[in-house]
């Protein structure tokens, strides 16, 4: 059964847990759209823990032998908070200058552009790294 979004007076949530390993990417993304179904902002929303989940895995133990992360979905009838749990790193996840040759770090340059706002919390022993969704309404009016 998937999540009831359709009554906008709710707020529903969703947590995951995944184990840190890139194929582990494709089953979050997979976990977000069973949570959103066919909405409007499905694809936005698995790009965005796409982002996330990748760079918990390349730049957090989460990354390392037997590491994980989590995933957590939080909807109301207009909002969808979108939040990744590592196990903690030395660096604080930041938006920093790209060069048109990189092969990387448009990351969250991508979440910086396809969300209202995004953030960071915690420390080095696990951060969360969460991301605000606008959402349509689910049958707007015509």
């Amino acid at each position: 059964m998937s999540p009831a979004l359709n009554s906008p007076a709710e707020i529903h949530r969703w947590c995951r847990h995944f184990s840190g390993t890139r194929s582990q990417i494709r089953e979050a993304r997979q976990f977000v759209s069973s949570y959103l179904g066919d909405r409007f902002e499905t694809d936005t929303a698995q790009l965005i823990v796409s982002e996330l989940a990748t760079n918990a895995i390349r730049h957090t133990r989460s990354g390392l032998s037997g590491g994980r992360f989590g995933v957590t979905l939080h909807a109301g009838s207009t909002l969808l908070i979108l939040a990744v749990l590592d196990e903690g790193g030395p660096a604080t996840p930041h938006l920093h200058q790209v060069e048109d040759e990189d092969q990387n770090g448009r990351g969250l340059h991508l979440v910086e552009t396809l969300t209202t706002r995004w953030g960071v919390h915690g420390d080095d022993a696990g951060r969360t790294v969460w991301a605000l969704i606008p959402l349509t309404p689910a049958n707007p009016a015509i």
